[in-house]
């Protein structure tokens, strides 16, 4: 039993398990308390050491009964202060809700259905587990108010989580993500919410008009022989990229069999993000033995796109900023005008992209909910392997139209006798090579990763890996423009930058290095690549030693 010097701790869940509708995690609770293991004792205390907070990313977090868990309770309530926060703004049009595959996604899309109909409110809830990005489609197709995604994306199995749109199509951002959370904060009990019906089932028609509308985005007739390896990586993306290819012409991709089904305990992958080392090493792996073109992936809600390419009898991934420098390339050459938008954390390299094709280049905060609101949006996307290619009818980023549209630009270059590779070539040529890579550092004690930003903060560097920092902002005093956040960002002589910044679903702090080296010709391309490695190598150990972790 939990020790009596516990019992305001006790009495937390007493009430917690008699407001609880979920048969799963009311044992749960029971066991906790009921064990006699100290470590129990640490755990129902972390359960209950606050509510998981609904901010701009909405809520993502491990599942488990307690405020601070991911449960049908902090669902409802959630859902309850979603539909305050619409009925009291006026907000017209049906809420409509996805969910993918993970554990309880589809219970949670039902609960939040019954507390949207119970509010009043119409409720469209998607036909079956599905991508992201067809319920941002769902979203502008149907004239809603709001949508709500139920995924934890990319983050680990145990975990899952509520993304929430308003009527633009993008994600929630300041002030509305404030205001629903006051509204949340506001239910006191489960019990007190009004449930209606489940709602309408949204008709497999949308499905099809979303997949007609990605397929539209491609030249009709233009080259298709292009031989690839695609994982889903036990995600939802499957069935609607092969879907996509296949209506789009391009053969059959070859997939990964261990990870073509949904499976939420991810089996295969110790994290199931493209990101992460040894997620795609079973299709770069069938790559080799098949001889194929190009390898592409998504995570697991398909919002995000992976891919690697052939360099002699190995395979590399494309980084997510020479991805999105492809994809500008691309878009730009089919004629595509308007502002072309990246995360400031993402590489430099698109903005002289932009200029030098005379179109309007924006910076903003990380996170498509910033990058989605760029005005004229043409194209957007972040270094973490997210693209928006189609901004008037996916307002987020999506993996499948991102993946379709490499597939168009690689089969065009293997017409020429090229690949991605000699691209990125000309690229680099033509504006200086820019490389990129990261440094995430795990820190599962917040104090720590405040700590860790205060002390640079406290402590200015003045150099890092032999280069002067030219500029160092703060960028919790809102540069540039740009609203406020937790982060700064060091300007470095000769065109390199590192920015250290709080990872806003992961308890990590994250360090986004680039260096820009000059090419003058291809000839001084392999000198160049080796000059970059060296500078980002030194860039991590500084950056790492001023953090002091």
């Amino acid at each position: 039993m939990v020790p009596t010097d516990q019992s305001a701790l006790v009495v937390q869940a007493r009430e917690w398990l008699a407001d609880d509708p979920d048969a799963q995690t009311r044992a749960e609770l029971e066991s906790l308390l009921s064990s006699s293991d100290p470590s129990a004792v640490a755990e129902l205390a972390d359960r209950f050491s606050g509510m998981l907070q609904f901010g701009t990313a909405g809520l993502r977090g491990a599942l488990g009964a307690g405020p601070n868990r991911m449960n049908r309770v902090v669902v409802i309530k959630a859902a309850a202060g979603l539909a305050r926060y619409l009925l009291a703004t006026g907000a017209q049009g049906p809420v409509v809700i996805g969910y993918d595959a993970r554990h309880n996604s589809d219970v949670f899309a039902q609960d939040t259905a019954q507390v949207m109909t119970g509010a009043g409110l119409q409720a469209l809830v998607m036909p079956r587990s599905l991508p992201t990005p067809v319920l941002a489609y769902a979203v502008k197709a149907l004239n809603a108010s709001a949508g709500v995604m139920v995924t934890a994306s990319h983050n680990p199995p145990q975990d899952n989580g509520y993304k929430v749109y308003l009527g633009d199509g993008s994600q929630i951002v300041p002030p509305a993500d404030v205001e629903i959370a006051k509204r949340i904060a506001a239910v006191d009990k489960v019990s007190s919410v009004p449930q209606g019906p489940a709602g309408q089932t949204i008709s497999e028609d949308l499905v099809d008009s979303y997949l007609d509308t990605v397929v539209g985005l491609l030249e009709e007739g233009g080259p298709r022989d292009l031989k690839t390896v695609y994982t889903p990586l036990h995600g939802v993306g499957g069935d609607l990229v092969q879907l996509a290819m296949k209506f789009a012409g391009f053969p059959d991709p070859v997939v990964v069999k261990e990870q073509e089904r949904p499976d939420p305990d991810f089996p295969t992958v110790a994290f199931p993000n493209p990101e992460e080392p040894g997620a795609m090493d079973r299709a770069m792996a069938l790559a080799g033995k098949k001889g194929a073109d190009l390898v592409i992936a998504n995570d697991p809600d398909a919002d995000r796109c992976a891919a690697a390419i052939p360099v002699g009898k190995k395979w590399r991934m494309l980084t997510g900023d020479e991805v999105g420098a492809l994809l500008a390339t691309h878009l730009i050459r089919k004629g595509v005008t308007g502002t072309y938008a990246a995360s400031i954390v993402s590489s430099s390299l698109l903005g002289k992209i932009a200029a030098a094709a005379g179109q309007a280049y924006s910076e903003t905060l990380t996170g498509f909910k910033w990058i989605s609101r760029a005005p004229g949006l043409a194209f957007g996307y972040e270094e973490a392997l997210g693209y928006c290619v189609d901004p008037e009818h996916v307002r987020d980023k999506d993996g499948i139209s991102a993946l379709l549209l490499l597939c168009e630009l690689a089969a065009s270059l293997k017409a020429e006798g090229r690949g991605l590779a000699d691209l990125l070539d000309d690229l680099a040529v033509e504006h200086g090579l820019h490389a990129t890579s990261q440094l995430s550092v795990r820190l599962e004690d917040p104090a720590q990763i405040a700590a860790a930003m205060q002390r640079l903060r406290e402590r200015p560097v003045t150099a890092l890996a032999g280069a002067a920092v030219q500029q160092l902002d703060d960028l919790t005093t809102g540069i540039g423009g740009l609203p406020p956040t937790d982060g700064i960002r060091y300007q470095l002589a000769g065109g390199s930058r590192v920015i250290v910044r709080p990872s806003g679903t992961e308890p990590k702090i994250k360090c986004y290095l680039e260096v820009v080296q000059p090419v003058a010709d291809a000839s001084a391309l392999a000198d160049a690549r080796a000059d970059a490695e060296i500078a980002l190598g030194a860039l991590k150990v500084d950056i790492r030693a001023a953090l002091g972790v």
